[in-house]
């Protein structure tokens, strides 16, 4: 039960439902998540007369109306039961397409969540592969509690790539925070170390190096979010990301087309996506939102020392 909201944990309860209704015209939060948990139940026990009428079954002897009625009441009963928590995930997504603003500030923030969980990458090209040196120390790297601890840990490497692809650093940083939840998220491989992959890029068949296997979302053509096991490329520091970022997208033809647009960085990055960069359908805004936030507001005077 949400405090101060009401809740029909009952088919019948009309009463519970009209206070719900008056309570969902306030948009609040707490009401916002009952709504989406009752239009849940209301899908389930949708689906539950659609199997029953697709079994065929003309029931027994003993069937009559009175025991169908019964039926409908304890299938509608049931559907409240399964909706919510966990429930089937309906009332998870509808929650969200009904609090724009809430998660607009996640987004503004990295989208952890989004980050844990990363998106699909283009096809595979023929990418020179970061090889492990086998006498290699691994990179000392200081803690990241923060967006600013991520932007001063990697704005050197940030502005070697960005010069070396002709685009803002900015938007690599953005991009990388997204992708890691400002650093917070890296892929992790079997063995507990970081794999220093700040955007997230497939292994493919053609890469030689290290590797890190974990569960991602994906999306599909028609923008539903589904999970499934892959390989990321894991390198041996933060700077080998970067280099083998620019490499990815400079010598993948598919990207051609975003590096012509390398002096404007909301069209270069909506291009990466257009070529099928990430699956996300809203990919491009989430990096532009991190982009323009505060955090990376400073970032010109962050790097001034850098730069000379």
């Amino acid at each position: 039960m949400l405090d101060n909201v009401a809740s029909a944990d009952v088919y019948t309860d009309f009463n519970g439902l009209a206070k719900l209704k008056l309570a969902a015209k306030q948009q609040t939060p707490a009401a916002i998540k009952e709504v989406a948990r009752q239009f849940e139940s209301v899908f389930i026990g949708m689906v539950l007369k659609s199997m029953r009428n697709a079994s065929g079954s003309e029931g027994g002897i003993l069937d009559n109306e009175q025991s169908k009625f019964y039926q409908e009441m304890h299938d509608q009963q049931l559907s409240v039961h399964l909706a919510g928590e966990p429930g089937i995930g309906l009332a998870a997504l509808i929650e969200r397409q009904l609090s724009p603003k809430q998660y607009d500030i996640q987004d503004k923030l990295g989208l952890a969540e989004y980050q844990a969980r990363p998106v699909m990458r283009s096809e595979p090209v023929k990418v020179p592969a970061v090889t492990a040196q086998p006498d290699k120390v691994p990179a000392s790297v200081r803690a990241i509690h923060s967006p600013q601890d991520f932007v001063r840990e990697l704005k050197a490497a940030a502005l070697q790539a960005a010069n070396a692809l002709g685009v803002d650093a900015k938007v690599l940083l953005a991009q990388a925070a997204l992708e890691t939840g400002w650093g917070k998220s890296v892929i992790k491989m079997t063995d507990g170390q970081s794999s220093f992959n700040l955007f997230n890029i497939k292994t493919h068949h053609n890469w030689a190096g290290k590797q890190a296997v974990i569960n991602t979302l994906e999306y599909d053509k028609a923008g539903m979010a589904r999970q499934e096991r892959a390989n990321f490329r894991a390198y041996d520091s933060y700077q080998d990301s970067f280099n083998d970022y620019v490499r990815f997208i400079k010598e993948n033809p598919r990207y051609q087309q975003a590096l012509k647009q390398q002096g404007n960085p909301e069209q270069y990055i909506r291009e990466l996506q257009a070529a099928g960069y990430a699956t996300d359908p809203v990919y491009a805004n989430k990096v532009m939102r991190i982009y323009h936030s505060d955090a990376l507001s400073d970032f010109d005077a962050m790097v001034d020392g850098v730069k000379e």
